[in-house]
């Protein structure tokens, strides 16, 4: 290299250095062009290197939708799908630079079963550019992306009429989309919204002024996006950072690591360790391998501290004089991302920042229609839809309302069984209706009243198909046990329905609730030293594991009653199997709602080949060996 190119690449990254870096998507519904601006944009802005641009033609021929010409979709479109059916599917991020700032763009798809994507994209973005095809004006999915855009806290948008060369530059056909647009974009808190009539294809209006569309005396779409203002109103400056890590590489370092999500710290600050409250003082501050007196929003640090503190990942050190919140419930705004329904009562893992717990929407206080805004009774959520919702957490959570804060105010919800990310969220404020509310301390334990009855308290937990045999088990198990002076409780759920449940239908959300009802009962009655038989169908997997986790290891027992559908048929008197079969009776289990088996219970009796004292019997050992205190 000699000293000359040296020097201009020297020149070249000081001059980068000191740019203001802007983050924007593009969105939309699909086939509105968002891959050929963007590819516009890294052609204009001289951001496409020469073998990319050979390249480009090569694709071009083999991919292309532009005929002769270049495709310049082609240069953010790169997964083999999105090529060969001309379709964005994932986020694509490109970098390019102007003489004023530097960009990061989000090429976000436009499919209705890709919005999460989108949803991804608009996360970490300040801008968003919705683009709308100008022969077929604001359709739903614009309307979607434009919600989840406000949702996500970006509150500058740039409306992108597109293809304007497809109506012949028609001005009265982009004055009615922009007034149909803004009279739905207009209650959504956007702080600008900015509307530029383009093509992508031709380049009018990208960088340049369009000759065929002079009546349009706006900026272009660079010219703004280089100048516009995107300081978030409400921006505060006080010191929080989730620990990622705690460094310990030897008896002499304790290190707190972490990104830092808002504000500046200094060598001898004082910070507040959450939620547990500790207050100390900062000792050092490194930024890599550096030791530095100063870091501030967004430098990745490992600060050490003058005291030693009880601290761990998910903690958040903060400025102690302006500690964040800390609560257990919450209401908050949640896009829901999966294929199956988002049923409340069911538990989820909840992520926020560096923190993971357990989580359960209680309520769904309202769903948003997407073209209207207007609020919407749900008992459930489908794919893509937009709710307001109440959220409870098992464990108290360090957080901010998501206008101040996006790190410690946006989570996500992750199945517990198949690890899929099926929600994102945004926290509005703490609920405090629990606030007051305290366990209360009891001299008589559960140990104690478990050892005035000689027994040890657990909770058998009988699942299985309508006709397996449950509830005649756990009567049967009841006698025995009675017999022998045990101190015994059934919770069956044809009896239980007819009070505390009778308010509970056959629905999946119904299913749900009616589980967690059933499972505190159990909980309680264990509580009082009791051996407590529930029968119930409980056909899904995660809510039979949630009813486990609120026992202590060892005391709940899951029996597997497994018996084969036909036999459960055939054994039903009351008709229920042929009523399901008919269409007669909904939701039945087996037949037209699912039944998820039992992977590894504690017990799995197979009614078709036991006879019901056998299996009696092998129940009688199982607790013999463990519940008599005698």
């Amino acid at each position: 290299m000699t000293t000359l190119q040296a020097t201009d690449i020297s020149t070249f990254i000081a001059g980068q250095h000191g740019k203001e870096t802007l983050r924007f998507i593009t969105c939309g519904s699909v086939d509105d062009g968002k891959s050929t601006l963007i590819g516009r944009l890294l052609f204009e802005s001289k951001s496409i290197f020469d073998d990319q641009l050979q390249s480009l033609e090569t694709d071009s021929r083999q991919y292309g939708t532009q005929g002769e010409q270049v495709d310049l979709a082609l240069l953010v479109d790169g997964l083999q799908a999105e090529r060969e059916q001309g379709i964005t599917i994932d986020v694509a991020y490109r970098f390019f630079a102007t003489d004023r700032r530097r960009y990061i763009v989000a090429d976000t798809p436009g499919h209705e079963q890709y919005t999460r994507n989108m949803a991804t994209g608009a996360s970490t973005a300040d801008l968003a550019v919705i683009l709308i095809d100008a022969r077929k004006g604001v359709l739903t999915q614009t309307r979607r992306h434009t919600r989840i855009a406000a949702m996500m806290g970006i509150r500058h948008v740039v409306l992108a009429v597109n293809k304007m060369d497809l109506i012949d530059c028609d001005r009265a056909r982009f004055e009615a989309i922009v007034a149909d647009y803004r009279a739905f974009a207009d209650g959504l808190g956007f702080a600008s919204l900015q509307s530029i009539p383009v093509s992508g294809l031709d380049g009018d209006n990208v960088l340049h002024p369009s000759a065929r569309m002079s009546w349009y005396s706006g900026p272009t779409l660079m010219g703004y996006l280089d100048r516009v203002d995107v300081g978030r109103e409400g921006e505060r400056s006080a010191f929080r950072l989730p620990v990622q890590w705690v460094n310990r590489p030897n008896l002499d370092f304790r290190g707190f690591c972490g990104r830092i999500a808002e504000g500046r710290i200094g060598v001898g600050a004082a910070v507040r360790v959450l939620p547990s409250g500790t207050v100390t003082r900062v000792k050092e501050i490194w930024l890599g391998f550096d030791s530095v007196d100063e870091a501030g929003q967004g430098d990745a640090v490992t600060l050490t501290l003058v005291d030693e503190v009880d601290a761990s990942r998910g903690d958040v050190l903060v400025a102690a004089e302006a500690p964040a919140e800390v609560a257990d419930q919450f209401e908050a705004r949640l896009l829901w991302m999966a294929e199956h329904l988002m049923s409340p009562g069911r538990q989820y893992l909840m992520k926020l920042a560096c923190r993971e717990v357990t989580a359960t929407v209680t309520e769904i206080k309202y769903r948003e229609d997407v073209n209207t805004g207007v609020h919407l009774a749900a008992k459930t959520l489908g794919l893509n839809e937009i709710a307001t919702v109440n959220l409870s957490t098992s464990a108290p959570l360090v957080f901010e309302p998501y206008r101040l804060n996006r790190t410690l105010g946006s989570f996500i919800l992750v199945d517990k069984l198949s690890f899929e990310t099926v929600g994102a969220g945004m926290i509005d404020f703490a609920l405090r209706r629990a606030s007051n509310i305290h366990w209360q301390a009891l001299e008589v334990d559960k140990a104690s009243r478990a050892h005035l009855k000689h027994q040890t308290p657990r909770c058998l937990w009988f699942t299985g198909l309508s006709g397996s045999g449950k509830s005649t088990i756990a009567n049967l198990l009841e006698k025995r046990l009675h017999a022998e002076g045990r101190h015994t409780y059934v919770l069956d759920g044809d009896n239980v329905r007819h009070g505390l449940n009778r308010d509970l239908g056959f629905t999946e959300v119904d299913r749900v609730e009616n589980i967690r009802r059933v499972a505190e009962v159990a909980k309680l009655m264990v509580d009082a030293g009791l051996i407590v038989m529930v029968s119930f169908i409980s056909p899904f997997v995660g809510e039979r594991r949630m009813a486990r986790d609120l026992f202590a290891p060892g005391e709940f027992v899951e029996v597997y009653v497994d018996t084969p559908i036909e036999e459960c048929e055939r054994r039903d008197v009351k008709g229920l199997y042929a009523k399901a079969r008919a269409g007669a009776l909904k939701n039945f289990t087996g037949i037209d709602s699912p039944y998820e088996p039992p992977e590894c219970p504690e017990v799995h009796l197979r009614t078709a080949e036991q006879g019901m004292e056998d299996c009696i019997d092998r129940l009688m050992v199982l607790i013999g060996d463990s519940a008599s205190e005698r």
